[in-house]
């Protein structure tokens, strides 16, 4: 059974300095009377590569023999694990190779090649899993999105950074795509403040875990119809699921047209640009207001901010 220690995301926040950004953590005016309780942005959207995941994809690499590296690497993403994987294989020397859905948007498609990857174009996702099923049997170091102890202690680093900044947070909004980064956040902040309440938030057709926390056991979706691609893990792991049960106090489900508005409101009132994986954190803090008091400090997580122009112009004619 895989089990994630705060001492593994320590030992993660030691190794990935200098490597990744130190993210702030601002307070907003705004967002706190809008929401009825002081209010705080993680702006994890200013993380290289423009989320997270550079923290989980190094932290795995370091860990890996000089004859895994000579091997490479293969990821499967849709968008934002590809970049974070390119960008640290880069920085790292190994060669990288990422199975992403035909329909990954050109924005992501260009970043991850920009930063010397090889794409693998596939039909869909679970194709993309399959294709880097293959790779891996002929040698490749598999990086996982979320199923992996490494990966999920990079991402925890950002809740420790939580707690430098807010060590007053009472409630963490944090998405979930496959788990990984709840279960790093939520076993970083909950080791050392267990009081914190951590909210998952997923977006409707991306919410696998919801589906299988209902469930009682894990559901695989058919397909991921959200606008939120990057939430798009067709089926969480046995060991995602296992922390949120444990240590997140519910998980959220907002629509498309929600999370759209709260990037809106986010963009416009606070100049921060944030994808719909992203701003779907607000719009669960918006369905939970009326549970704040003047005593509560909330904490929303931009995971990311990897949204093209395109895709806005496309949100704006459809939700605006």
């Amino acid at each position: 059974m895989m089990n994630l220690t705060l001492e593994q995301i320590y030992r993660a926040q030691h190794r990935l300095r200098g490597l990744v950004h130190r993210t702030p953590t601002i307070h907003s005016k705004t967002l706190s009377a809008h929401l009825g309780a002081p209010t705080y942005l993680k702006l994890e959207c200013l993380q290289k590569t423009g989320s997270f995941k550079p923290r989980g994809a190094f932290n795995r690499m370091l860990e890996m023999s000089a004859d895994e590296r000579k091997r490479g690497v293969v990821a499967v993403s849709g968008g934002n694990h590809a970049q974070g994987v390119a960008y640290a294989a880069a920085e790292l020397g190994i060669d990288a190779a990422i199975c992403m859905p035909a329909t990954t948007p050109r924005n992501y498609l260009d970043a991850t090649r920009g930063y010397g990857a090889d794409i693998v174009l596939c039909p869909d996702i679970r194709a993309a899993f399959a294709e880097t099923a293959r790779l891996e049997a002929e040698g490749r170091v598999l990086v996982h999105p979320f199923d992996d102890l490494h990966v999920a202690a990079g991402q925890g680093t950002v809740g420790l950074e939580i707690l430098e900044d807010v060590p007053s947070v009472t409630r963490a909004y944090v998405s979930i795509g496959g788990g990984g980064f709840i279960a790093g956040v939520a076993t970083a902040i909950r080791s050392i403040k267990p009081d914190v309440k951590i909210v998952g938030v997923e977006t409707r057709g991306a919410d696998a875990m919801a589906h299988s926390l209902a469930a009682g056991t894990l559901v695989e979706l058919p397909a991921i119809t959200s606008i939120a691609r990057t939430l798009g893990a067709p089926k969480v792991s046995e060991f995602t699921y296992r922390v949120v049960r444990e240590l997140v106090e519910e998980v959220v489900v907002v629509d498309d047209a929600n999370a759209a508005r709260a990037l809106f409101f986010l963009l416009e009132r606070t100049k921060i640009l944030a994808e719909p994986a992203s701003s779907c954190c607000l719009a669960a803090a918006e369905s939970q207001r009326g549970r704040f008091t003047k005593d509560d400090s909330i904490v929303l997580v931009l995971c990311g901010g990897n949204v093209s122009t395109e895709d806005l112009a496309g949100y704006h004619g459809r939700f605006a």
